[in-house]
């Protein structure tokens, strides 16, 4: 660049200020209109070098401080309404229009130019997508107007996909179909591809959970020569083994699990010393029968983990083992890996070991089972088996949840959705499934387990795969505590961003109306979970070392744990050629294996969701009471008390005013008669139409109000 091109360079950045046309920039700075052609390649090279961004109407803007200007990779977050968001390490996400996605859906890698819209926040056009997030996607054929298309079932995939004539696979209007995307087209043309296969008629059984699996690409039959190794591995003797293994058949060992569970991959124990408890956690030892490096371990490391949909699972390792082999059923001999926690009287660690053993579990209890024998006292012959090391295990898990607590651990205690289905997959019933003591039970052991296998091997100095949850961000709080100040309970932002603030918070909504609402917010404003070598603690437990190591049989990271365990155990440290494969192993297995795990839960999710649509599909023009989840431009989310499902009241269904979306109150105010509709207000909804092939339930409101108060709730005539 020339001297002169230097100083008009300078100038042109000065005056861009405020975006500006290029032309605008020429009269700005006086320039002839027969240097307009150099003035643009000017701007365009200030743009290249990200000393200039684009603005809406081909203006231009100074990039600034702050990001503005560059470019970004990243992961597509695409919402309902069709806006995109990139995240942006050490910074504020990258807001994405949808008319500047370019083609660009839901998960998509992309690379993202950043510019500067109102009020300084970070925009962004797409430029580039690196890596398509899916091929393949699941939807409903239409053939409306003679245009055969397909309706996308992924609300954040907003554009349907053109099928060309002879591509149909002989598709019938409104059955589920598996769509090989072919071209992506931009943000003015749909995509368009072939149908590759026909699922069915959405009311077809089990169409619903196959378009679940299609859709998210989870594995279904294994291998043939997987199959082959797990009828070897199980028939495998341990005779030789179990001879060198402690024996502990003898000791009060049994299982609590779901009703219908068959994959027991845990079982407890728990005795009283004269100074406290002897907690023992007896584990599956998935690892003597799935070899390193052998086709079975590759699958299950692919696999990541077991998927439970409802009616259906799909586990992470052959039935042969899950349900049978390693499965710690009553009255057989197993193989385990055992910890044993010496606790004093007020629940304080005073030591562990590990113990190679053979168990034999005494009885397969389930939570309600345990549950009615803590309430009522009610004993079968199973429970009478064990009663006396139920009533122990009680009262230790009541001291080691009041110290865990006591400690910062936070308790988000969020019911999970009971869905109930016949022999056919169809739901007969709709609920919550309620937290018990029981399942606190089990929870508190298998958190002390894991918590001393990772304070194991971290004293030992070696490399190992943590389950690390990182602090929240700033931004995430303050919006946090923004919405949670509207709900009556101040949550200032400060720089203590310590476990136990958030958990003396939640302690303090225990019991209220919103409290769901709140701990759902406060998820929302945590980071996730990851599996990774580099030791950050567990925020949310409060743990300085924490690992997952108590189900080995439906999550690879347990199984690898097991694996670098034993050899600690037996040589002290790692070999350096070990030590050396392992962390390249640690390194994939944490990186893939928390992909793994957000696609189950983000499938389990939609799962549920399907259900609970069919569900409703039987309840048109029924009322329910409610509480508003989210709000939107285009309407507000409200759930179905609890039922759990969720339904969207269109913005275009409230005639009584015209309503404007307040996207930092996350309100939805009348103009005229300021009534608001905002996170956690309670409702009162009809079910209005259901599409269970879009999963889809809209609501309205049932009553018109009589009259308001500007920006408050509903006020009655007097």
């Amino acid at each position: 660049m020339t001297r002169d091109e230097k100083r008009l360079a300078e100038k042109v950045l000065e005056a861009c200020e405020r975006p500006l046309t290029v032309r605008a920039i020429a009269r700005a700075l006086a320039v002839r209109r027969a240097d307009l052609p150099r003035l643009r390649d000017l701007v365009a090279a200030l743009a290249a070098a990200g000393d200039l961004a684009p603005e809406k109407g081909r203006r231009w803007v100074r990039a600034s401080g702050g990001g503005a200007g560059e470019t970004i990779e990243g992961t597509l977050a695409v919402t309902r309404g069709g806006t995109g968001f990139v995240a942006r390490e050490g910074g504020d996400d990258i807001r994405v229009h949808p008319s500047d996605l370019l083609g660009a859906v839901d998960g998509d890698r992309v690379v993202v130019r950043v510019t500067v819209r109102r009020a300084g926040r970070l925009s962004g056009k797409v430029v580039r997508v690196v890596e398509r997030a899916r091929m393949r996607i699941v939807g409903v054929f239409e053939r409306g107007g003679g245009r055969p298309r397909v309706r996308p079932d992924n609300p954040r995939i907003p554009r349907s996909i053109d099928i060309p004539p002879g591509e149909t696979a002989g598709a019938r209007d409104g059955e589920k179909v598996v769509v090989l995307v072919g071209t992506w087209g931009d943000s003015r043309e749909n995509p368009s591809g072939k149908i590759e296969e026909v699922l069915g008629l959405p009311t077809d059984p089990g169409v619903d959970m196959l378009s679940i699996v299609r859709s998210f690409s989870l594995p279904e039959k294994f291998p043939s020569d997987v199959i082959e190794e797990a009828e070897r591995a199980a028939a495998r003797d341990a005779g030789d083994e179990e001879a060198r293994r402690v024996d502990r058949t003898g000791d009060l060992v049994y299982t609590i699990d779901p009703i219908d569970a068959k994959d027991h991959d845990d079982a407890v124990s728990v005795e009283r010393t004269k100074g406290g408890f002897r907690l023992g956690v007896h584990i599956a030892d998935v690892a003597f029968y799935v070899d390193e490096k052998s086709a079975l371990d590759r699958e299950a490391f692919r696999r990541g983990n077991s998927v439970y949909l409802p009616g259906l699972v799909i586990p992470m390792l052959p039935e042969v083992l899950s349900n049978d082999v390693c499965s710690l059923r009553p009255n057989r001999r197993r193989l385990a890996h055992s910890v044993f926690i010496e606790f004093d009287a007020e629940g304080k660690p005073l030591s562990h070991r590990f113990e190679d053993t053979v168990i034999r579990s005494r009885a397969k209890l389930a939570y309600e089972e345990v549950q009615r024998f803590f309430d009522e006292g009610a004993a079968d012959e199973k429970i009478e088996r064990v009663g006396r090391g139920l009533e122990t295990a009680r009262e230790l898990a009541h001291i080691l949840c009041r110290r865990r607590t006591a400690e910062g651990s936070l308790d988000f205690d969020l019911p999970e959705a009971k869905i109930v289905l016949n022999e056919k997959g169809e739901v007969i019933e709709l609920g919550r499934r309620v937290r018990l003591e029981a399942h606190r039970l089990i929870e508190e052991f298998m958190l002390a387990a894991n918590r001393a296998v990772a304070e194991e091997v971290t004293r030992r100095g070696q490399p190992f795969l943590y389950r690390v949850h990182g602090k929240p961000d700033k931004e995430s709080l303050t919006f946090f505590s923004y919405m949670v100040g509207r709900l009556g309970y101040p949550f200032p932002v400060s720089d203590d961003v310590r476990p136990i603030r958030f958990a003396r918070f939640l302690e303090k909504v225990k019991g209220k109306p919103e409290a769901d609402l709140i701990h759902e917010l406060m998820l929302r404003s945590m980071q996730k979970a990851v599996y990774q070598r580099e030791n950050i603690g567990h925020f949310g437990l409060a743990f300085r070392h924490y690992t997952h190591f108590t189900s080995p049989i439906r999550r690879y990271p347990d199984l690898l744990v097991h694996r670098m365990l034993r050899k600690i155990r037996e040589r002290g440290a790692f070999l350096p050629s070990y030590a050396q494969r392992i962390v390249r192993t640690i390194d994939a297995a944490g990186k893939h294996c928390s992909e793994t795990e957000r696609a189950a839960e983000a499938a389990e999710r939609q799962a549920v969701r399907i259900k609970q649509v069919q569900y409703m599909a039987k309840h048109v023009g029924e009322e329910f009471d409610g509480f508003i989840t989210g709000v939107t431009a285009f309407g507000f989310f409200v759930r179905l008390g609890e039922l759990g499902a969720e339904g969207l009241v269109r913005a275009s269904s409230l005639d009584d005013d015209f309503y404007k979306h307040e996207e930092r109150n996350a309100r939805l105010v009348g103009r005229r008669t300021g009534r608001a509709f905002r996170m956690g207000d309670s409702v009162r909804v009809g079910v209005a139409r259901v599409d269970p092939a879009l999963g889809e339930i809209d609501l309205y409101l049932p009553e018109k109000p009589k009259a308001a108060r500007r920006g408050g709730r509903m006020r009655k005539r007097r």
